[in-house]
């Protein structure tokens, strides 16, 4: 595991005594706060801490700490809450802060001794290919048992923990290696090769809710959530520039596009974007089913956004 420096910074009475009343409070809660701070602790080895402020599983500690910031906003100012590797910034009365150059470097390190991060990205890869590449790579291997663990659908399904867990998976490696992993298909009606892209694709925890929602509630809900709604702009601008200029928020006028007025970029740029929109609501299986008439069309032109891979084919 990646060994996760901090160190103490200063810090002001308020903020460490509000941090402090905010974890008192979701331990008594009964809105199963109290349970996300338990795996906290266990993960990030608050216990044994003391004032060394240092979390032996890197990954682990700050995948759980995402999840706790998602989930209970209020804690959004006593966790980093950006879209890379997070800390706890209140440990126990202190402050403490990630060294992310040292995470970075370190990651950077790890794939660099991976046989997959010299390989170019080559298009139209099975996804059973890519799948068993991966297990036989020790680096990639790490990585996505790291990932399928929280994600197991062996127990029951966490689905913002497992978004999480695909999310820290896509943008920790090398960009070839996730264009490969999320661009992977099957071609034959092949039961191993979709088996392996599901689970490459964090499907059925990360993306299947029950019913499905509509494309219009993911793309409500994604605009409410700050991650989600940085992901979606960066998305709209460098894949559906064309939109963006057109139309950019304005439901009105979305409803009057088709297809054919909307061309994607499908630049390095686009496919980056697309990526990063793994562990996100963006990535949610959508339907238009059951919308009033008046609905359609918008709703449609969502699915078309967020799912087609008519951008990369």
């Amino acid at each position: 595991f990646t060994v996760l420096f901090m160190y103490f910074t200063s810090i002001s009475t308020a903020q460490t005594t509000d941090c402090l009343h905010l974890r008192e409070q979701c331990i008594n809660a009964a809105n199963g706060c109290g349970s996300v701070w338990n795996v906290v602790e266990d993960v990030c080895n608050i216990s044994v801490l003391g004032n060394r402020c240092k979390a032996e599983d890197a990954i682990g500690c700050n995948r759980i700490i995402q999840v706790l910031a998602d989930e209970y906003p209020e804690f959004k100012n006593c966790v980093c809450t950006t879209d890379d590797f997070c800390s706890i910034t209140t440990l126990l009365g202190k402050q403490c802060s990630i060294d992310k150059d040292n995470i970075s470097t370190e990651t950077k390190l790890q794939w660099s001794l991976s046989a997959l991060s010299k390989q170019a990205y080559t298009a139209n890869r099975t996804c059973l290919d890519v799948n068993k590449e991966c297990v036989e790579d020790e680096v990639c291997n790490k990585q996505l048992s790291l990932y399928l663990k929280v994600c197991s659908v062996n127990k029951q399904c966490n689905m913002e923990e497992c978004q999480a867990a695909i999310r820290f998976f896509y943008q920790n490696m090398p960009s070839e290696v996730a264009q490969t992993m999320t661009f992977c298909d099957c071609i034959q009606p092949d039961e191993s090769c979709h088996r392996a892209k599901e689970l490459l694709h964090g499907k059925p925890c990360a993306v299947t809710a029950v019913p499905p929602p509509s494309c219009l509630n993911v793309i409500h809900m994604c605009e409410e959530n700050e991650l989600c709604r940085k992901k979606y702009t960066s998305f709209r601008s460098k894949c559906w520039r064309h939109v963006t200029k057109k139309c950019y928020n304005d439901e009105a006028c979305l409803e009057t596009l088709i297809k054919g007025d909307m061309p994607c970029s499908a630049n390095t740029g686009c496919k980056a974007a697309y990526i990063s929109n793994w562990g996100t609501m963006l990535r949610m299986e959508c339907t238009c089913q059951n919308l009033p008439p008046a609905e359609q069309s918008l709703c449609k032109l969502f699915h078309h956004m967020l799912h087609s891979k008519s951008c990369f084919t």
